[in-house]
């Protein structure tokens, strides 16, 4: 399965340490859906090069956008650590689907 790892970026980070720190878990919690044999997909990931390169003023207009569209593609999503409006919304989007939300490594299947 493609699964989204769905959590807090930008949320409760309130500097750059805090956004890399942030993005270093949902990477780690991409490693262990790949562990488990699927492929995982990090919204985040995709959306801040296209950021970069249209300069930090777009960034509302990308990364949700970028996020959600991804959402609609994935076959499942695993949501990871804190509040974030943002993962809210990707969950929402699985859920309004009826394709699985999991909240723990462990509830992910093996491929």
């Amino acid at each position: 399965m493609w699964i989204m790892v769905a959590g807090p970026y930008s949320a409760g980070a309130p500097d750059a340490a805090g956004r890399a720190a942030n993005l270093r878990a949902l990477n780690a919690a991409a490693l262990a859906v790949w562990r488990k044999g699927h492929v995982p997909i990090i919204g985040v990931n995709l959306a801040l090069p296209i950021i970069e390169a249209a300069g930090p003023d777009h960034y509302d207009a990308i990364m949700m956008p970028v996020s959600l569209a991804l959402a609609e593609r994935c076959d499942a999503c695993l949501r990871v650590g804190g509040a974030s409006t943002g993962a809210d919304q990707e969950v929402a989007r699985f859920r309004a689907a009826g394709r699985p939300v999991y909240v723990a490594i462990d509830e992910v299947p093996a491929a």
